[in-house]
């Protein structure tokens, strides 16, 4: 399959099973490289938004006001990351675009390419920096996670793996309570894709975390380019395609009006 088509398959108006479980692997890699490179450039995690309100909790209690308003700012930005993704994904179904999905996908490249951008200046401005990098991830995580989530109707996630592991913890053990119960017919039986999906998942974010902590710590922010290229890649297809088309139906309208 050639990456134009794979491009097409990932974030195309025709969803199927496989193709959902393939783009969630993938944003899952993507979200944990992030998170790790993120917490080695601003010292925390940006991917879950229960730690951003554990953590405005302590420090309100604590009177850190500046740091509890932080992280109740990663909230906020998380929020509005799904909102954002929400409007661009409902604004081109209305259109009939088949770049529906593809437009967030395109807006979080450009995001993770301006926190390649940003991150270079941290330690130069620390304290004007570190609070809108930390905005900056936190509106990109909502983002992506939002993302999978409208694709793949509430299925998959793909930026925190709390849910994931619970779910993974089920399946797991409908398949001890099955392969031990006597009266299987009782029993409901593990579902086999599911735990894969999971597994993978899970997996996908493990590998994505070790290779954006060492991609950090041994090239620096250079290693939001090579991730942010293959978000524009699986985007720009569906876009591009949009455009051509809606290119044809003009230039078909002129031709069949001047006739």
């Amino acid at each position: 399959m050639t990456p134009l088509r794979t491009a097409r398959e990932l974030v195309g108006r025709e969803r199927s099973y496989h193709a959902d479980r393939k783009l969630g692997w993938s944003l899952a890699f993507v979200a944990g490289a992030i998170n790790a490179g993120g917490f080695l450039a601003v010292g925390q995690y940006t991917s879950h938004v229960t730690g951003a309100v554990s953590s405005a909790a302590d420090h309100l209690v604590l009177g850190q006001h500046p740091l509890a308003f932080t992280a109740l700012g990663a909230v906020v930005a998380f929020l509005a990351g799904a909102v954002a993704c929400a409007v661009m994904v409902n604004y081109a179904r209305r259109r009939d675009l088949t770049s529906a999905f593809a437009l967030p996908l395109l807006l979080e490249a450009l995001l993770i390419l301006l926190f390649g951008v940003a991150g270079s200046g941290l330690s130069q401005e620390t304290a004007l920096l570190l609070p809108a990098t930390v905005l900056l991830l936190s509106f990109l995580m909502g983002l992506q996670n939002a993302v999978v989530t409208k694709l793949s109707e509430r299925v998959i996630r793909t930026t925190h793996m709390t849910g994931i592991v619970t779910d993974l913890g089920i399946e797991l053990g409908k398949w001890i309570y099955w392969n031990r119960s006597k009266d299987r017919g009782a029993a409901v039986q593990a579902d086999p894709e599911r735990l894969r999906v999971l597994g993978g998942l899970l997996l996908a974010f493990f590998v994505g975390g070790i290779v954006g902590a060492y991609g950090f710590k041994t090239i620096g922010y250079t290693f939001t380019i090579p991730i942010a290229m293959v978000l524009l890649l699986v985007g720009g297809v569906p876009l591009v395609d949009d455009i051509r088309s809606r290119g044809a139906g003009v230039a078909g309208d002129s031709n069949s009006n001047s006739n």
